[in-house]
């Protein structure tokens, strides 16, 4: 190449490297700006300035639009205050506070409106400046509450409401919420019934007003009330109050009625003591209002299916969330696990021992209602062999450990996944179950069935009867209530079984109890009423798909024959094997590949393509169910763990 020709071209590329350089060189650096730190930590002392007066106008049934009037008195030579909406909730595990709700916010200096400033980082808060003297602020809000599902849990119908006042209220930031006073009152639509677990009611015309009281209090305190409406006496202190979508669904017979008293019984058998006063079970029979399941300490917010009174034998499924949310007043409420106890509703939970407050009372909640007929026996090993069959084939144990599962409130907030039996969800719940089954077991066992988890729940959740305070635990209190019944290595039982990934199918404590997991051709009672309830069909545990609305595949279960021949979330099933596709279709597609070598072909559609997929699966329609190893043999472990404990005859004291 000629010389001028290369000096030239070396001179083009220092040229045109230069500004390049250069520009590297300046490359601007910003630094970071501080975040401002403006709501002042809480303290354990009583707020001075007097008790706050909170007016709720829920009458406008029409719009679902609670109307708040919030009125805080000033301490003297205040000059910068803080409000803040819950934000953490007792019960939700995450962050679940309704903020997104609040609207049309205003406030008020002794009667005159003032500017408000939101926090830029800590979006629940609210900052004033006041003038000096300042004796009172007003605040005047609405919450929207939401008018159909896709908009939040409908809270509000023409017939009934559901009030939390965590949603519409606000607290001052600065103190311990026990240190903080209320006054509350709600104004509710004529003719309606209010049920709380709030003392001092009294009602003129259709204000209600209850007893000042501490805002942890109130806010565990929520308002069932509604246009039909009905209370039972349960005993020990315990109410059952209903409200319901129309009158005639408030029909429980005697005999049913009977088995709720029996449930209160053998839970306080159980734990033996009340860590309450009184009792309320608020639960509305609807299918307009959002499904809840919460606890409280003196109450619960519970939903059922609005003839799962009336029609008995049908909902016989669907019952469990009472003895469930009545667990928790021992476990969950008094006793909870120390990093879940806060001091107000700004500082986040954390959720380990999750497994103990939620995967026990999964335990009791089955034991319970199994005990006292409020579901039946078969029930209960029913959901437990549906229990079973999902972590039998949850491919998401081999990388994720149930402790991890804790925080899944936080980290999906209950959304839904695309391959949920991959990423797991909140498995604390059942397979902490199966755990504590298992505990169980090994005590029966080792104590020749003289001992059971009955023993540790009278000696952890049972202590200091009356008290319904909080007493906080960790992981080396949870080992020594269980060494105390029966001396183990529970500290290694409970770290490989929680904190391990990768663990063997959780089935000790059911085989452990004389049961043993099989496969029918037939869904069992649990799985085929939740099926009916979310309007899908199973086929998770033949093909690994479940198909819901309009056809739609809801979920694929990952390594099974349908996720393998690329059948997900989302395709629309059209035809099987030629035949336009309905639900007994494929059935006996199912069955029939039983004797045949030739795959099942599914047409599917996904978007705007169809596509026919064979599945290549020949092991026939399974449902997983629990029998007896030895049925000819006495009662086993299992069995005798369901017994009742508490006659039904007893009196109810």
């Amino acid at each position: 190449m000629n010389k001028r020709i290369v000096a030239l071209s070396m001179v083009s590329t220092l040229l045109l490297a230069a500004p390049v350089q250069a520009q590297q060189q300046a490359r601007s650096a910003p630094q970071a700006v501080q975040l401002p730190q403006r709501i002042p930590e809480a303290a354990d002392q009583p707020y001075p300035g007097g008790a706050i007066t909170l007016d709720i106008d829920a009458t406008d049934i029409t719009r679902s639009i609670f109307r708040v009037t919030e009125t805080i008195p000033v301490a003297p030579s205040t000059r910068e205050l803080t409000l803040l909406l819950p934000e953490w909730l007792p019960g939700e595990h995450k962050a679940a506070g309704s903020i997104d709700k609040l609207a049309d916010l205003h406030f008020f200096v002794d009667g005159k409106e003032v500017q408000w400033q939101r926090d830029p980082v800590e979006v629940y808060a609210f900052h004033l400046t006041l003038p000096e003297g300042a004796r009172s602020v007003e605040a005047r809000f609405i919450h929207t509450a939401p008018l159909q599902s896709a908009e939040g849990r409908v809270t509000m119908t023409p017939e009934m409401l559901n009030l939390q006042w965590d949603r519409m209220s606000l607290y001052l930031a600065g103190y311990y919420v026990r240190q903080i006073r209320v006054k509350p009152s709600v104004t509710f639509p004529a003719g309606w019934t209010v049920f709380t677990a709030l003392d001092g009611q009294s009602a003129v015309g259709g204000k209600v007003k209850w007893a000042e009281v501490a805002y942890d209090t109130l806010v565990d305190s929520p308002v069932f009330a509604g246009l039909h409406a009905r209370k039972w006496d349960l005993g020990r202190g315990v109410s059952l109050d209903v409200v319901a979508d129309q009158p005639a669904l408030l029909d429980l017979s005697p005999a049913n009625l009977a088995r709720f008293r029996a449930m209160v019984d053998e839970a306080v058998t159980t734990f033996g003591s009340r860590h309450f006063d009184h009792y309320d079970f608020l639960l509305a029979l609807t299918d307009k209002l959002g499904d809840i399941g919460l606890e409280h300490h003196r109450s619960s917010e519970n939903s059922y299916e609005p003839e799962a009174l009336t029609k008995w034998d049908t909902y016989d499924w669907s019952r469990n969330v009472i003895p469930h949310e009545f667990s928790h007043s021992w476990d969950g409420k008094f006793r909870r696990p120390a990093k879940l106890w806060t001091p107000d509703y700004r500082q986040p939970m954390q959720n380990n021992l999750l497994w103990v407050y939620e995967g026990q009372d999964q335990f009791w909640g089955l034991v319970l209602a199994a005990r006292s007929g409020v579901q039946t026996k078969q029930t209960v090993l029913d959901t437990l062999a549906t229990y079973l069959a999902n972590y039998t084939y949850q491919a998401g144990r081999e990388w994720r450990s149930i402790d991890d599962t804790t925080l899944d409130p936080v980290i999906a907030a209950r959304r839904p996944k695309p391959y949920a039996s991959m990423t797991r969800s909140e498995d604390y719940y059942q397979e902490g179950a199966l755990v504590w089954l298992e505990a169980d077991q090994i005590i029966r066992a080792g104590t020749a069935g003289k001992r059971g988890l009955d023993d540790f729940a009278r000696g952890f959740f049972g202590i200091r009867d009356g008290d319904w305070g909080e007493v906080t635990y960790e992981f080396g209190d949870v080992v020594a209530g269980l060494n105390a019944v029966y001396p183990y290595d529970w500290a290694t039982f409970l770290d490989t079984r929680i904190n391990r990934p990768g663990q063997p199918v959780p089935s000790a404590g059911i085989e452990r109890g004389g049961y043993r997991l099989v496969w029918r051709d037939q869904p069992n009672s649990y799985d085929l009423g939740r099926s009916g309830k979310a309007k899908t069909t199973s086929f998770a545990y033949s093909l690994g798909l479940t198909v819901g609305r309009e056809n739609a595949v809801t979920a694929s279960l990952w390594g099974s024959p349908a996720f393998n021949a690329g059948v997900v979330s989302g395709a629309k099933l059209i035809a099987v094997n030629g035949t336009a596709y309905d639900a007994d279709v494929l059935r006996d597609a199912i069955t029939a590949a039983k004797t045949s070598k030739q795959p099942i072909q599914l047409l599917i559609q996904r978007g705007d393509r169809f596509m026919t997929v064979p599945v290549d699966y020949h092991g026939g329609l399974r449902y997983p169910w629990l029998e007896r190893t030895n049925p000819a043999g006495p009662p086993a472990g299992l069995d005798l763990l369901l017994n009742p404990r508490a006659s039904l005859k007893s009196p109810s004291k």
